[in-house]
Parts: structure tokens; C-alpha cells; sequence
């Protein structure tokens, strides 16, 4: 997992005090796990664990973790070893519970809090420094991003959802936490707070009490976890395998290598047609998606595959990288032998793996190497060859 390099840099001076309230009261249901989400287990640690530990490597102090009632015991565990940290228990709504938070901070009168939503885990520090920079003009500081997508209003026509009046991406933001505040000036928001306690965030709180709210840049990487599929592990950008393979040189067989059938005194000998090179790209292939070897796939017991054609093996292949959501990177080959001389042959047998894969020729690379007469290859008993590849998540 990538680090946030602002953490590595210096801090700038703080000469107001900061603490931090975190919102961990719900109960999480969407997302599918045993336990509320913001314990669940995500990227290796507890989903609530990732944001206080940014809060106290910024000098965040104290973090107030807002709970759900009967969650001392798995919230102590899940934070246990971060300096700073207190519990209280939270309300009915999430108003509720920030407005607790805000009382129990009362006895130590912070200049300053940041409210944080425990269900986005990664918390960049620039976006606690730009926030906390703005509390200098204003009394708010919300982390936002624009808009991409555009926007309609829905309006309901003979109880079917229609499109309405269009709405001007370029007037919204989507709206982040953790959101700062003057701590006064929200503590007394959320006391004069009249109406249901039901407020989305406590912008909204805030705003309603007259407080000017500062838009600062905000991160992707804020996401929210809510639902089961934000706890699927995501498939990695890129993924790697290798492969080797080796066949014995023996007169009256055909010598394939790379789809390609090459004149020469000896050929290799195999269940199949012992495509030495196409079996070293196969297993590679396979090792990169996780899908075992060549011998699983087609084994040599089966009498399907005796003196097959390995291009079926690598098509095969290809379909299962396609399957996984992968396309191909790179392939590089290594030939391994004393003859027949590869390099007549390399641009012929690149452009037919490109071929039976269906992927760009660029792609491929075929070279060769002698083990200068040295071991079974350098006295001509056989071939072997080495395959590494490339894939790229699509």
C-alpha cells in the first residue's frame, strides 16, 4: 500500500490546539460485515484504526472516538497503542453523537476540532493541514471535490421517475470530512440547533447558525466505505508470473517453438507437440492470474492432448487472463540452446504468439542464449526455456 509522502514532511506550526472527534457510533449494516464496518477489518486493520492514526501523526490530541453502546471492548482493541485516544458513547443520529463528542470535550476547551466520519479510512495529510489553515479566515472548513458526472433532477410522472430540470455541475461539490470548525463556534451551533437531529453533517449545522464555511481541496482518497463490495479485496494494478519448461531433443520429432515449426535435424519430444517456449508463456500466464501450471490444465495423462498443438494451451491461457480482468503487459521469452539458431526465426515466432494471444506484436519478445556447451542444453540433449510476463488490471 502507497504511503502518504506529506506525512515524511515537516509539520507547519500549529499554535492553536486541535483535537478531533471521530463518529464510529453506527451500526454499518450495508456493508455486509459480522461486526459494525468501522472495526471490520479493512486493508489489514481496523477500518477506524487508519483514520486515528493519521489524526495523532498530524499532533491531533486528544481524538475523541464516539462509540456505539456495549463497543468499549472491541473499539479499545482496535485502537489499542495510539497515544490521546478516549471513547464516549454516541446518540441515535449521527447529530446526536457529534453533539456528545462536543460536550465531552468541553472540559478540555480545544481552539479547534475536526469532525471525522470513522468509515473513511484514509486521511491525507495535506487535507488536515489545508483544513485547519482556513479556520485562520474562517470559522468552517469542509474538504470538497467537483463534480464529474452530470446531473439531473428527478421528478416523478405517472409514478415513474422522470428527468427534470438539469443541474449545473459547476455550482457543487461533493462534500468530505473530516470537516474542521472553531470549537466554540460548533459547539454552540449544535446547541442552538432547532429541529429534528437529522443534519447530514455538521456544515449544515454549522451553516444554519450563521458560521462561514471555507471549501478547501479534498482527496479521492477520502472514499466512504459503505457497502460489502468496498471490503472485497481490489485486484492489484499489475500482477507478474514466470515459467520454465524443458524438452528432450530426439531425432524423427517435429521441432516446434513458438507456433512455429523450425527444419532441423532433431525435434522435441512431449505429450504434445513439446512447444517448449509456448509451455515455459503458459505457465507464466498462468502464475500471474494464480491458476496453477500447464501439467493442471492439460495433463499428460489425458490422451486428448497427445501430439496437440500447444497454440490451444496458450489461447487457453489468454482467455483466463481475460476472465480475471487482466490484459497483457509484456511477454519476454528466453530461448535455451545450441541450435538450431534462434534469430532467423524471432520475428516469425513474436508475430504468432501475438497472434494466438490477439494482442499487439510489441508486446512479445523473443530472444535466445546458449549455456556456452555447458550442462544438457549446452550437449544438445535438449531445450529449455524461461518465460516472464506482465499483467495490467482493466
Amino acid at each position: 500500500m502507497s504511503q502518504d509522502l506529506s506525512e515524511t514532511r515537516p509539520r507547519p506550526a500549529r499554535t492553536q490546539s486541535a483535537a478531533a472527534i471521530v463518529v464510529a457510533a453506527g451500526k454499518g449494516l450495508r456493508a455486509g460485515q459480522p461486526i459494525p464496518k468501522q472495526f471490520a477489518s479493512w486493508r489489514g486493520k481496523p477500518v477506524v484504526r487508519h483514520s486515528v492514526e493519521a489524526l495523532a501523526r498530524a499532533g491531533i490530541a486528544p481524538i475523541l472516538v464516539v462509540i456505539p453502546q456495549g463497543a468499549e471492548e472491541i473499539a479499545t482493541a482496535a485502537l489499542a497503542g495510539i497515544a490521546g485516544v478516549q471513547f464516549t458513547n454516541g446518540g441515535e443520529t449521527r447529530q446526536e453523537s457529534v453533539r456528545l463528542g462536543l460536550e465531552v470535550l468541553v472540559g478540555t476547551a480545544p481552539d479547534l476540532v475536526l469532525i471525522h466520519d470513522a468509515a473513511r479510512p484514509m486521511l491525507p495529510a495535506l487535507v488536515i493541514d489545508r483544513l485547519l489553515a482556513a479556520l485562520s479566515v474562517r470559522e468552517g472548513a469542509i474538504p470538497v471535490l467537483p463534480v464529474a458526472d452530470s446531473l439531473a433532477h428527478a421528478e416523478r410522472e405517472a409514478g415513474a421517475e422522470v428527468m427534470g430540470a438539469p443541474a449545473r455541475r459547476e455550482d457543487l461539490r461533493r462534500v468530505q470530512t473530516p470537516q474542521a470548525f472553531r470549537f466554540a463556534e460548533i459547539l454552540a451551533a449544535h446547541r442552538t440547533w432547532d429541529g429534528a437531529t437529522n443534519a447530514g453533517d455538521d456544515a449544515q449545522v454549522a451553516r444554519a447558525a450563521g458560521m462561514g464555511i471555507a471549501l478547501v481541496e479534498g482527496d479521492e482518497a477520502l472514499h466512504k466505505l459503505t457497502y460489502a463490495a468496498d471490503f472485497t479485496p481490489s485486484a492489484p494494478p499489475i500482477r507478474v508470473g514466470t515459467g520454465y519448461d524443458v524438452h528432450r531433443l530426439e531425432e524423427g520429432e517435429e521441432l516446434w517453438l513458438c507456433g512455429v515449426r523450425i527444419e532441423h535435424t532433431h525435434g522435441l519430444s512431449g505429450h504434445s507437440d513439446a512447444d517448449v517456449a509456448i509451455h515455459a508463456l503458459v505457465d507464466a500466464m498462468l502464475g500471474a492470474v494464480g491458476k496453477g501450471d500447464i501439467g493442471q490444465h492439460f495433463p499428460p495423462s489425458d490422451l486428448r492432448w497427445k501430439g496437440a498443438s500447444s497454440d490451444q494451451f496458450l489461447a487457453h491461457a489468454g482467455k483466463l487472463i481475460d476472465e480475471a480482468g487482466y490484459a497483457l503487459g509484456n511477454a519476454d521469452i528466453t530461448i535455451i540452446c545450441e541450435a538450431p539458431k534462434i534469430g532467423p526465426h524471432r520475428e516469425a515466432m513474436r508475430l504468432r504468439l501475438a497472434e494466438i494471444l490477439g494482442v499487439d506484436p510489441s508486446l512479445i519478445s523473443v530472444k535466445a542464449t546458449t549455456t556456452e556447451k555447458l550442462g544438457f542444453t549446452g550437449r544438445a540433449e535438449g531445450i529449455a526455456c524461461q518465460a516472464a510476463v506482465s499483467l495490467a488490471r482493466i
